[in-house]
């Protein structure tokens, strides 16, 4: 099964093919992805207008090189893949809008994928990982803690209910000066800091669910960042330190409690599995790993690149699903937002429009 997969729910305009034998083994053909962090860098972050132009100019391009890096043609595609959601509508629907094309054009089944699913099951990929495990997701846009019990089968035992992981990292970056993208500035910074200077919170630390929030944190770094000015560079050292420690504690507490979910809904998993970008921060991995030995089950972390956005993890769950028989009608609609858990509400208490991200 050979299958072409589009990402373009962000800032990264994507193509990939991969090849899936019969026993569910693949192999990543090609993976092209380029990034448009320096078109966005000068305004601190992504500006979807400018996103959803660059998917125009760009994607066309990119999946010619992603077919002849495969060294295959159109005809022999087994399906075309593409991110319907949850992301960027602009971006989203210009991805979508291709694929639809192709598979018109050379009557080949389409997929319109879930981000977030695509995510979930990298490790079958890269690690050929079996049902069921548990897959910690962060993001710029995602947090969230889910059971991963089977293809099209997920269960969210935690959320964000503010903002997300990566998301807090670049705010926290902007505050503090430092370049986008954010997070590696504020990991970079940590590394020459002082921890235990500054008391951050450990938010939702001991709550018996797996949630998470960081905009009391956030709003910490702030206050504190606006007492020191004017900022040395040391202050700015010792408050991403003490910042990223706080988001490890916390981290830590919110995987042991969803584990501990975990295992009481479905039993032993066969994994943790850690994607998103947020993945990428060593501090975190290590945090990671510490969190799985104590829960005595092993960590998966696939590559840096394919736990930020890329084509092959679009075109992997394509195939997966093409696997069972599941693909799309041309009818199929781009989606700002796309629950993973279709059953999943917002945290008790709480109003978040990211709950559903």
């Amino acid at each position: 099964m050979l299958v072409l997969g589009i990402e373009t729910t962000c800032d990264e305009t994507a193509a990939a093919v991969i090849a899936r034998a019969p026993d569910g083994d693949g192999r990543i053909l090609s993976n092209i992805v380029r990034s448009q962090v320096e078109e966005h860098a000068r305004f601190g972050g992504v500006v979807p207008e400018i996103a959803a132009r660059a998917h125009v100019d760009l994607l066309d391009g990119i999946i010619d090189r992603a077919m002849k890096e495969a060294d295959i043609g159109f005809a022999e595609l087994s399906g075309v893949a593409a991110a319907a959601g949850p992301g960027l509508i602009g971006g989203v629907i210009v991805g979508l809008t291709t694929a639809k094309a192709i598979a018109m054009v050379h009557d080949t089944p389409l997929v319109a994928v879930n981000h977030l699913e695509a995510h979930a099951l990298t490790p079958r990929l890269t690690d050929h990982l079996e049902f069921p495990y548990c897959l910690f997701l962060a993001s710029g846009g995602h947090t969230q803690i889910v059971a991963v019990v089977g293809v099209g089968q997920y269960i969210r035992l935690g959320t964000t209910v503010d903002d997300a992981i990566g998301e807090a990292f670049d705010k926290v970056a902007k505050m503090l000066g430092l370049p986008y993208p954010g997070g590696p500035q504020v990991e970079r910074a940590a590394a020459d800091g002082d921890a235990a200077r500054f008391a951050f919170p450990r938010p939702m630390q001991g709550r018996p669910d797996a949630n998470f929030s960081l905009s009391g944190l956030k709003t910490a770094v702030r206050n504190e960042a606006s007492r020191l000015v004017p900022l040395e560079q040391q202050d700015i050292s010792d408050l991403c330190a003490s910042f990223q420690a706080a988001v490890l504690d916390s981290t830590a507490d919110r995987l042991s409690m969803g584990l501990k979910l975990f295992r009481e809904q479905f039993g032993v998993p066969q994994a943790l599995v850690a994607a998103g970008g947020v993945a990428a921060n060593q501090a975190i991995r290590s945090a990671l790993q510490h969190v799985a030995d104590a829960a005595g089950t092993r960590l998966i972390m696939p590559p840096p690149a394919l736990c930020t956005d890329n084509g092959a993890m679009i075109a992997w769950a394509g195939a997966e699903r093409l696997a069972l028989g599941l693909t799309d009608t041309m009818d199929a609609q781009p989606r700002a937002r796309w629950l993973l858990d279709a059953n999943a509400t917002a945290p008790a208490g709480y109003s978040n429009t990211r709950a559903g991200f």
